[in-house]
């Protein structure tokens, strides 16, 4: 018989969610669990799902299931993952389309259509607020479609770095993201000095002088040039870029080794989470990096630690990727992890 001591995550392990159906009312109830009399005036259990994109794992918390505040301490104990549940980061949706409004809009925002859409927050595990993270709209995406939300056809996400077009496809088992349009402009992602196209220049850090390129896909990216992808180079020199003055929102920064004209390699380091195994807006914008510099053609396999994410940059930069999602559990939150 299990004591007082109570399980910081219950499991749901009923084969997950049955295709595009929707989720059983039933998961483990934290309350068989220990004492029952230690429970009372706790808050009600706080229902999650986990999944992850070539590694790169989140946590959806949807609104209809988890009345939850996420301050920043509750995101950095959730996303622990000794003490909490374990992730790079946490999704907060759906929400209603028009409470999410984007920091700042290069283009005029999209106009009204049929097309569904949802609204939805990105926090890092650091508990800082991301503009935009392709594999966590993948994984978003996948999740709409798990609960019924969707269908196999495209439907609009709007995130603080703006609107995305998204579709499931192969029965959940792979999610196309159209990213937007990168720029490549000083004030757009925003770099330090005079307007211009952030291209190849050079940063010293750790007396080491760098080639490196700028850009935004709704969220700040510095590609650095190099003839090896190395991750001891993203663990040494990745907090070192992520906070350099000349990033005044602080940057992710992605380590881009050339193969050929249609694959590149990448090692990440990620802003407010640190080293990842794989990212989709660093995957979309080395991808454009390449081909602005002429390295590159239009599709290109971006190959990470975590697996490799398909993308294509077409005249205008515009930006789409695709890839495998895969659901990982759902359970609930024990409640005194958040109490």
């Amino acid at each position: 018989m299990i004591s007082g001591a109570f399980l910081g995550i219950l499991i749901s392990l009923t084969g997950w969610f049955p295709g595009n159906a929707t989720i059983p009312a039933v998961v483990w109830d934290c309350r068989t669990w220990g004492r029952p009399d230690a429970l009372e005036g706790m808050p009600v259990s706080v229902e999650f799902s986990k999944y992850h994109g070539l590694g790169n794992d989140y946590l959806v918390f949807d609104p209809q299931t988890a009345a939850l505040a996420l301050s920043t301490e509750r995101i950095r104990l959730l996303c622990d993952r000794h003490y909490g549940l374990g992730s790079d980061g946490i999704l907060l949706g759906p929400l209603a389309a028009h409470t999410v409004v984007p920091v700042a809009a290069r283009e005029p925002a999209a106009a009204a259509s049929e097309t569904p859409s949802f609204g939805l927050r990105v926090y890092n595990p650091d508990g800082s607020e991301a503009e935009k993270s392709g594999n966590g709209l993948r994984i978003f995406a996948r999740y709409l479609w798990d609960t019924g939300r969707v269908a196999e056809v495209p439907f609009d996400v709007l995130t603080l770095g703006g609107r995305v077009r998204c579709q499931v496809l192969e029965q959940g088992k792979q999610v196309n993201v159209d990213m937007g349009r990168v720029s490549f402009f000083s004030g757009d992602i925003p770099v330090a000095g005079p307007a211009r196209e952030v291209l190849k220049e050079s940063i010293t850090v750790a007396d080491r002088t760098l080639t490196y390129c700028a850009a935004s896909i709704g969220n700040p990216h510095c590609v650095v040039l190099c003839h090896q992808a190395s991750v001891d180079d993203a663990l040494e020199l990745g907090p070192q870029l992520e906070t350099d003055p000349r990033f005044p929102q602080r940057t992710n920064v992605q380590f881009m080794q050339v193969l050929d004209r249609n694959n590149i390699a990448i090692e990440i380091w990620e802003r407010g989470a640190g080293y990842t195994l794989a990212s989709g807006s660093s995957a979309a914008v080395s991808a454009a990096v390449a081909k602005r510099l002429g390295l590159c053609d239009a599709d290109i396999a971006v190959r990470m630690p975590g697996g490799t994410l398909g993308v294509h940059v077409d005249d205008r930069f515009q930006v789409t990727i695709i890839g495998p999602v895969a659901a990982v559990a759902r359970g609930t939150v024990a409640p005194e992890l958040i109490q």
